[in-house]
């Protein structure tokens, strides 16, 4: 008896499910989102930057330029840059090709071998960071792939950023609401998207004979939550 009531219990909710479904879906929706931007200032700099050699073999490419790369990474140290805040962030060796154009053809011929050596430096005071360029450039490196800037901890700027974000959506539902003539029976779902773009810099490599650090602008970092939610309508 308890297994037949059982069953036949299973067995009707079973039935029931697509036309919940159904009614689920049928029933009207409002979808909206909404982002807040909040900025906070940078407390590290990553700087990349590395070292480009080129000679006859891959050996001599090679070597040379470990001997640059020996006095960038001094340079660093120097600088105030720590060895854990040191990461190689390239290492290749690749041949070097001299094109000749025939009719009909193009023979291409190895004139040599170029190394590269890239390496990503934090620098954890931005202030410093023309001077560790600088250093860097002095001692042999002539490759600077750029400076981004970051926050070691930025829970609390985005966690304003979502209350910003929030606040506004549940304002912007109710403007809908009341202008559109109906009301607002809960939310069916929310989420969020978080973006964290770098902050805009200006640097420029200056003659080392004026005496100036090459100038960086850290700026400020821009943190953007974005959320968004369907709401349910009683109309």
């Amino acid at each position: 008896m308890i297994r037949t009531l059982i069953t036949s219990t299973a067995l009707a909710a079973t039935l029931c499910l697509p036309a919940f479904a159904q009614t689920q879906q049928n029933e009207p929706t409002l979808s909206l989102s909404e982002s807040a931007t909040v900025q906070m200032a940078p407390d590290f700099a990553t700087v990349s930057s590395g070292v480009v050699t080129r000679a006859e073999t891959a050996q001599a490419a090679v070597r040379a330029n470990a001997q640059a790369m020996s006095e960038v990474f001094g340079a660093l140290r120097r600088a105030g840059v720590e060895n854990d805040d040191m990461q190689t962030a390239q290492l290749s060796v690749s041949p070097v090709y001299s094109d000749r154009r025939e009719p009909n053809q193009i023979e291409r011929t190895i004139i040599g071998y170029e190394a590269r050596n890239q390496v990503s430096a934090k620098v954890r005071d931005t202030d410093l960071v023309g001077q560790v360029i600088d250093a860097m450039v002095s001692a042999g490196a002539n490759n600077i792939n750029g400076v981004t800037f970051g926050a070691e901890d930025t829970d609390d700027a985005l966690n304003a950023a979502r209350r910003e974000a929030i606040a506004g959506l549940l304002a912007k539902a109710e403007l809908f609401a009341d202008a559109a003539g109906f009301e607002l029976c809960g939310i069916r779902n929310m989420g969020e998207s978080n973006y964290r773009p770098q902050p805009v810099y200006e640097s420029r490599m200056m003659s080392m004979d004026d005496g100036a650090s090459t100038p960086v602008a850290a700026g400020q970092l821009t943190l953007t939550a974005t959320v968004s939610a369907d709401f349910c309508i009683n109309q």
